[in-house]
């Protein structure tokens, strides 16, 4: 019995697969001071756990149908259309166990299997939208997003890679590894080519909520855009909820597909989590902000000390909770031949975790070396983490 090609070469997500490392390296009884999985260091805030039991001891624990209970559905279009400046509506809301699942239903609803569908995606960027696309029969056109430009789109180079296979873009505003985030002029560049050459843009929004300095701009608010833009959104970051797993896509054509989708996969989500979530959405929003203005802080503290550690640059990351430093000549310092390298030292030979660009893409030439480190932990193991990368790096210097 055979398995199939498309199940063998199926692609993962490298966080977890360094993370099981972790956990190998700690059950041995190593210390290890870990940068590598983008999950909030902080609880589920009390008023969203107590609904959550309240929904359960309710009897909420059945199905329920397959877009998501209406209240929650309601609640979702509200906060996203005040937050993003469109105007949604509860029947354009799906919901789902997470976000992820609406990439693989964004591309099924918008390519044919094996019939040369193109989809763009960002490169650095997060791994499970290539895995997708492999998965489900398209074609991945990889976009570069340059240091230089602060990991933003370089237009020029997304101009050429639209052709009349393209059926959607991938965008990710802020954005996994790199922490950048797209101005609105890039925005409206793309908006322009989406019109122009008629495809969907899938608008991955699950760090919407963690800006820094600006408020976030939604490409479906530039007009003509709300019609052809997905909306993928979801709780785990914002409100330190990654096992909850609830998610939600919005758009109006597509909606009833994705509850098609959703049928035939999931269902549908959580019953009690989707009252957790509903207190989540329309609840007291304190604890998010506190937790957002953490991120902000252990920012800053990561960017300084990333940037005073010899042969180690870091450009500041604009939302999201991760670093991306060039380590290009830290690699040279220390005889690394590549960031992966480096990271396996730092990780067997140090203690540290964390992860190097290529588990976020092909390598781009002429970028150097990268490795991205979560800042979702406390100051405490940031501060001590730079210090024992410092302390590597002065050692091994040859």
């Amino acid at each position: 019995m055979e398995i199939s090609k498309r199940t063998r070469e199926l692609r993962t997500e490298n966080a977890f697969v360094v993370l099981k490392e972790v956990g190998e390296l700690v059950a041995k009884g190593n210390k290890i001071v870990s940068f590598c999985i983008g999950e909030p260091d902080f609880d589920t805030p009390r008023h969203i756990k107590d609904c959550a039991v309240k929904a359960i001891d309710d009897g909420k624990t059945g199905y329920t149908p397959s877009p998501g209970i209406p209240e929650l559905r309601e609640a979702i279009a509200e906060a996203q259309s005040e937050y993003k400046g469109v105007d949604i509506k509860a029947e354009d809301v799906v919901v789902a166990n997470g976000s992820k699942q609406f990439i693989g239903y964004s591309i099924l609803s918008c390519t044919d299997c094996n019939k040369g569908n193109e989809v763009i995606f960002p490169n650095p960027g997060y791994p499970i939208y290539r895995s997708q696309i492999e998965a489900h029969g398209a074609v991945p056109v990889a976009l570069n997003l340059l240091e230089s430009k602060n990991f933003g789109f370089e237009l020029d180079a997304l101009r050429e890679k639209v052709s009349d296979k393209t059926k959607l873009l991938i965008i990710n505003t802020p954005q996994n590894p790199t922490g950048g985030v797209l101005a609105k002029d890039e925005l409206e560049e793309i908006a322009k080519l989406a019109i122009k050459h008629d495809f969907f843009v899938f608008s991955d929004d699950i760090y919407s909520r963690i800006v820094y300095g600006k408020k976030f701009e939604s490409i479906a608010a530039i007009d003509g855009m709300q019609e052809r833009t997905i909306i993928a959104d979801g709780l785990s970051k914002t409100y330190a909820m990654t096992g909850w797993r609830i998610g939600f896509a919005i758009n109006k054509k597509l909606a009833p597909y994705f509850s098609t989708w959703v049928t035939n996969i999931e269902a549908c989500a959580g019953h009690p989590n989707q009252y957790a979530a509903l207190q989540a959405v329309s609840g007291p929003q304190d604890e998010a902000e506190e937790m957002r203005k953490k991120f902000h802080e252990r920012r800053d503290l990561i960017v300084k000390g990333l940037n005073e550690i010899p042969g180690i640059t870091c450009t500041n990351p604009r939302g999201a909770f991760y670093a991306y430093p060039n380590i290009t000549e830290a690699c040279r310092m220390t005889g690394a031949k590549d960031s992966e390298e480096f990271r396996e030292k730092l990780l067997y030979e140090a203690g540290v975790a964390v992860l190097s660009d290529i588990h976020f893409g092909e390598r781009i030439p002429g970028e150097g070396e990268h490795m991205r480190m979560s800042y979702a932990t406390s100051n405490s193991n940031i501060k001590e983490g730079l210090n024992i990368i410092r302390e590597f790096i002065e050692k091994n210097s040859k």
